[in-house]
């Protein structure tokens, strides 16, 4: 079957192609072009090591961090406590959150004070640059 002309755009998850607690969606190195990196990760259980990410660090894009509940029938349900920082301002989601984290703004420090269901989070870095959390799956 010859491949279709817009498939090169699609990125496909597969067993195999996961790595890490991570599941890369997008970025540069897996669709030429893209100015855009996604990760995903499952939350499954409480993080160990906590605080999973102990530094504050910023970057030269914007980012958007999701914290997604796992409950469709209660989609605004999160599950979990999760304490992060932007700048000195402490931030806490206890909800589905999306944050927006504008370029050059410190953030990080981010603990689970609390755990009860899994949920996902996901970091949108509109940047196709992979940062130093490990490379993406080969396509």
């Amino acid at each position: 079957m010859a491949e279709l002309e817009y498939d090169k755009y699609m990125v496909k998850i597969t067993k195999e192609s996961l790595r890490g607690p991570g599941m890369w969606l997008m970025s540069d190195e897996l669709v030429p072009g893209c100015n855009v990196n996604i990760i995903c990760n499952w939350i499954r259980e409480q993080p160990r090591p906590n605080p999973l990410h102990q530094a504050m660090e910023s970057h030269d894009y914007d980012e958007i961090i999701l914290n997604i509940g796992a409950d469709p029938q209660h989609p605004e349900y999160l599950g979990a406590e999760i304490e992060g920082y932007m700048g000195d301002e402490r931030q806490l989601s206890t909800t589905t959150t999306a944050l927006f984290i504008p370029r050059g703004v410190p953030h990080g420090r981010v603990t689970w004070k609390s755990f009860e269901k899994p949920h996902l989070q996901m970091a949108i870095k509109l940047s196709g640059k992979i940062e130093p959390m490990g490379p993406p799956p080969k396509k």
